[in-house]
């Protein structure tokens, strides 16, 4: 019994022993071949060169051609609201009456004393062809109508301030007052913004001013339709600089018949220039950016095989129009630069290219889920 329990256990110290060497021997092959890394797919474009209009860039804001908070000029209980929120409304059209009941009873007092106040200077005006009454007399019959006429207007004047109507056609906002409260004279009720046009407010340094002139064309984009781009006129030019920063003020006018556009937005405007230069273009997606240099991987032959490796290469950027931005050192036209896949990338890392995937560079893109 014993016997066979010993052989057992050889048998399996035999197993482990043979198992434990084939082990280190593949260890040692493994360690004694070079572990290559397999080559990153990427997508690749060329640096070519295009003819693009001068332009000088700027960010700002669009405002209103005509826009006011309306308020009422004195206090009262409103009575009659006559719009909705976000209505378009024309010029003259009412908005909110305040009740008026105290001054129309006054109203109708002073019409009263005006009439007889008239039939008296015009009864005076008769005695005195005949030397009846004395001149004083008329003249006092006279400056009582005058008064009379004067209480009426005045009547009528505050009646007219408790009618609060548009005073230029425009899209109305938000209403802020509610029927039967009283509102204090200078309290918001709505906002009125005349949207068509609208203006776009910048400002540039005064080393821009040289090259700028009225009625160039101006391009205005924002964040807030990516796929859009709206074009204006520049129709003023501040004739004094900012003392603090040495800039100018412009202002362009947008038609904005869509009403696309409104007072408050943040825009990134260009005024195009009448000259155009040659500018090398690679896609946007090329650069690498990073605290200490924008950077690109040039594609290049690999030194010790037939396949691509990459090399990054340090760039200065220039303008940017749609997916693709100019280059203005460390690039030249023809070479072929990653335009995706490039965060995997290290320099000297061995690549093989496919460009199915990849979406296309576009200066006017429209993405598919605009």
């Amino acid at each position: 019994m014993k016997s066979k329990i010993a052989v057992a256990i050889a048998v399996v110290v035999v197993i482990l022993g043979a198992l434990a060497g084939i082990k280190v021997l593949q260890f040692k092959t493994m360690a004694a071949a070079p572990w290559v890394q397999p080559p990153e797919t990427i997508a690749s474009a060329v640096a070519h060169e295009e003819k693009w209009q001068d332009t000088v860039s700027a960010v700002g804001s669009i405002t209103a051609v005509q826009g006011v908070t309306v308020t009422p000029e004195v206090a009262g209980t409103v009575s009659e609201i006559a719009f909705e929120s976000g209505a378009v409304v024309a010029k003259g059209d009412l908005l909110v009456r305040f009740d008026t009941s105290t001054e129309e009873a006054q109203l109708k007092a002073s019409q009263a004393q005006l009439e007889w106040a008239r039939v008296s200077a015009e009864r005076a005006q008769k005695l005195r062809t005949d030397s009846t009454v004395s001149q004083s007399e008329l003249d006092q019959a006279d400056a009582a109508w005058k008064q009379a006429k004067a209480n009426t207007a005045a009547i009528q004047a505050a009646i007219d301030k408790k009618t609060i109507r548009a005073p230029f056609a425009g899209k109305l906002g938000i209403r802020q007052v509610n029927l039967g409260e009283y509102v204090d004279a200078g309290k918001p009720i709505v906002s009125l913004q005349s949207l068509t046009p609208v203006y776009a407010d910048f400002s540039l340094p005064q080393q821009e001013l040289s090259q700028i002139k009225t009625d160039m064309t101006v391009r205005v984009m924002l964040d807030t339709y990516t796929n859009k781009q709206f074009e204006g006129k520049l129709t003023a030019i501040n004739p004094e600089l900012d003392p603090i920063t040495r800039s100018v003020r412009l202002q362009a006018t947008l038609d904005n018949p869509d009403q696309l556009l409104r007072p408050g937005m943040f825009a990134r405007i260009e005024v195009l220039l009448p000259d155009t230069q040659n500018a090398l273009v690679i896609p946007a997606t090329s650069i690498l950016s990073a605290p200490y240099g924008d950077s690109v991987y040039v594609i290049e032959k690999g030194t010790n095989g037939p396949g691509l490796v990459v090399r990054q290469q340090f760039v200065r950027t220039g303008r940017t129009r749609g997916d693709f931005v100019t280059v203005e050192s460390g690039l030249k036209p023809g070479e072929r630069v990653v335009s995706a896949g490039l965060f995997k990338l290290r320099n000297g890392a061995a690549v093989t290219e496919n460009n199915d995937l990849a979406p296309k560079a576009n200066e006017k893109p429209k993405p598919a889920d605009s």
